[in-house]
């Protein structure tokens, strides 16, 4: 029984590696959201996207996805790491559509 507790864990482990993992290396462009870009400098735009972007980049993705990845192996399964995951993307996305409204930017979702 306990080795195949641990042999769940492990597993759960894995799976959340891989989230953490996909999440790190989305497409840039899924997280800025709709901008309306009537009027807009497109290169001024593209910089500021990118810096808002790399201040995202400071949401911790892979804690959020292990935590939960933990508490999905004590209840058994890994349904909580996909959570936590979910729940750390759409954080980051936030971030990124809050920078840029802050920035001046119509951000339409």
């Amino acid at each position: 029984m306990k080795s195949m507790m641990r042999y769940g864990a492990v597993m759960a482990v894995v799976f959340a590696a891989g989230l953490a993992g996909c999440a790190g290396h989305r497409h840039r462009s899924a997280d800025r959201g709709i901008v309306d870009t009537k009027g807009v400098d497109l290169n001024a735009y593209y910089r500021d996207l990118d810096e808002c972007q790399q201040y995202a980049d400071d949401v911790r993705v892979g804690r959020r996805a292990a935590g939960g990845v933990v508490a999905g192996a004590v209840i058994g399964g890994a349904v909580g790491g996909a959570e936590g995951a979910g729940s750390g993307l759409r954080e980051r996305d936030r971030v990124v559509k809050n920078c840029l409204a802050g920035r001046g930017y119509r951000v339409l979702n």
